[in-house]
């Protein structure tokens, strides 16, 4: 399945390259790979939803402190972003900011922050654009009620993921891990403490 803002680009793509074969064949092979790139990264695959608190994101775990958990998304991981909780979205806000490569943790990023409110407290999704991230799509709105694993937004091109937790929960992943969305990364403390 590709994302529904990158469906628009493919199927340009994909019609300039069929009339490219009548018009002009060289620069079909072109137009081609940037189809068959643009499926690629704009993939959205169906994902089994974990138990606790989901990863709101595919990518490498490079930084956790108490509740916060920062994921970097390179341009092979898939970009859509999932709600880590059921609950109401609280609070939506993009935020300009300074943009520099999303491997790099800097403070006030170009950002677009998701608040979501559940009866164990706030739980916040911040999507911050990389150098070559040319756009955060944000695709909920204030007051809507979200399921945990629903799809809420996407990055383009190479981006970060912070997740927040409110207090009561633990990560379970470490720094340094791969994490795909859907997969749990937190619990409650109690839930910790019973297993």
């Amino acid at each position: 399945m590709i994302e529904r803002s990158g469906l628009r680009i493919f199927c340009i793509l994909v019609a300039l390259f069929v009339i490219s074969l009548f018009i002009f064949i060289p620069i079909a092979p072109i137009l081609l790979i940037f189809a068959l790139f643009t499926a690629y990264f704009f993939r959205d695959p169906e994902r089994k939803i974990g138990e606790g608190v989901i990863s709101p994101a595919d990518g490498r775990i490079d930084y956790i402190e108490k509740g916060r958990m920062e994921i970097f998304m390179s341009p092979f991981d898939c970009h859509v972003n999932r709600s880590p909780v059921s609950g109401t979205v609280l609070k939506t806000e993009f935020k300009e900011g300074k943009v520099l490569p999303a491997f790099i943790r800097i403070k006030d990023p170009r950002m677009n922050e998701i608040l979501i409110q559940t009866e164990d407290g706030i739980f916040k999704v911040i999507q911050i654009a990389g150098i070559f991230a040319r756009r955060i799509v944000c695709y909920v709105k204030e007051g809507e009620k979200l399921n945990k694993g629903d799809r809420i937004g996407m990055i383009r091109f190479g981006s970060r993921v912070v997740l927040e937790v409110p207090e009561g929960y633990r990560f379970v992943r470490r720094v340094g891990e791969k994490v795909k969305a859907g997969e749990t990364v937190a619990v409650k403390d109690e839930d910790i403490q019973r297993s």
